[in-house]
């Protein structure tokens, strides 16, 4: 079974990134996919706050997710849209991805639940807990390409998110992403790779990369890593849309050779001497 993975450089102006959206779902139900998957923030990457606030409303008001939606529609093709920044009834801001079936439904959403609040030795630093509030719980979607557990970013350095995404059935795990530089060239393939093997399950990693309009950079290199922890896809540097092939039955095969699921325990106390 096919899927796409679009790796892209989101800028400041919503409409021109809902334009590569659409363009990606087009192409890649053209290319024979059964799912397409888009990275973090793909309808705006924009820290200065003042001008971002201007673009960032309610669901129902959200031109990119209008897009997206229209487009899965018209090509009839999944979409993981993987992250919009998107104002709460409550004012407060959401950093939500959408699971999109083929008629334009959206059959779930997501809001990030590990928000990134760092200092990085590089000098970067940030408050993303500044603008956005953290999701509550975690999300199991049915789709054509297996059971869907959604994640963002951040949440991959948490593994007991992943452990319940699939004790709850998960055999894909999906982590949009804008990783930066120096995260991604020190961590990002050794823990997506570490939550394909733990979970013995497809994890699917669309990436924000390049330069942006805002002056930050993104690490890139979107990937696709099956249940045996090796990589199906990597997509290196340059925005695009790339493709890899999913066989649901290796999950199985994995799991029934070193049963992890089975075998999980409730986490004992800890005690220290």
């Amino acid at each position: 079974m096919r899927i796409g993975v679009l790796q892209m450089t989101s800028g400041i102006d919503p409409a021109v990134n809902a334009a590569t959206l659409v363009d990606a779902v087009a192409a890649a139900a053209g290319e024979g996919a059964a799912m397409v998957f888009t990275p973090e923030m793909s309808g705006l990457i924009d820290r200065d706050r003042t001008r971002a606030a201007r673009h960032i409303v309610a669901e129902d008001d959200d031109i990119v997710l209008r897009a997206v939606r229209e487009a899965a529609a018209a090509a009839g093709i999944w979409v993981h849209l993987g992250s919009l920044a998107i104002r709460r009834p409550d004012g407060l801001l959401a950093n939500r991805g959408f699971v999109i079936d083929g008629s334009g439904a959206v059959r779930a959403r997501y809001d990030k639940v590990h928000l990134f609040d760092v200092d990085l030795p590089s000098g970067e630093s940030w408050r993303e807990s500044a603008s956005y509030a953290g999701g509550e719980a975690a999300v199991v979607v049915d789709t054509p390409v297996g059971m869907l557990g959604t994640s963002i970013c951040y949440d991959l350095r948490f593994a007991r998110l992943y452990a319940a995404l699939s004790d709850a059935g998960a055999t894909l795990l999906s982590v949009p992403a804008a990783f930066t530089r120096p995260t991604g060239a020190a961590h990002w393939h050794v823990l997506l790779r570490a939550r394909a093997i733990e979970c013995a399950a497809f994890v699917v990693a669309a990436a924000q990369t390049g330069l942006h309009a805002d002056g930050r950079t993104t690490y890139g290199h979107s990937l696709v890593v099956d249940p045996w922890g090796e990589v199906l896809l990597d997509m290196g540097e340059a925005p695009g849309l790339g493709f890899a092939e999913i066989d649901p039955a290796k999950v199985a095969d994995v799991r029934a050779r070193i049963p992890v699921i089975a075998h999980r325990r409730p986490i004992p106390a800890v005690t220290t001497a």
